[in-house]
């Protein structure tokens, strides 16, 4: 029985590994009016939203898909220690370049969930789940 709990706690640390070496480096911003969105045009999806940049929308392919933000730290002198965690989000919106300013845009409650809203702009790491 040992044996088994020692080989299952082995296999999640592993398993947790793994998602971390796939998660990829960006940045996050935050917006504030959801609708009408690119992907969904006047149907509400709740507020755990994001926008994204031109090169992960993929003309729209995105539309649809959930994605795993984590907030790693600053981009400006501004706010030291904006973290507070990680959030999930579906994508819903496009984030035109070249006005875009970051890989992915959040909403305003997505972006407090895991950093100040003060920091404006942060480091994260994001994988689809």
């Amino acid at each position: 029985m040992a044996i088994k709990i020692h080989a299952l706690l082995c296999l999640g640390l592993v398993l947790s590994f793994m998602s971390m070496a796939s998660a990829i480096s960006g940045t996050a911003t935050y917006y504030t009016v959801y609708v009408p969105s690119a992907c969904y045009g006047y149907q509400d999806q709740g507020v755990m939203i994001a926008a994204a940049s031109d090169a992960l929308y993929e003309n729209g392919a995105a539309c649809g898909r959930m994605y795993r933000v984590r907030c790693t730290g600053p981009t400006n002198q501004g706010v030291p220690q904006p973290c507070r965690g990680e959030v999930t989000v579906k994508i819903v919106d496009r984030c035109p370049s070249p006005g875009c300013q970051s890989t992915i845009d959040l909403s305003q409650e997505a972006f407090s969930a895991i950093a100040d809203p003060a920091a404006g702009k942060i480091n994260i790491e994001y994988n689809q789940v």
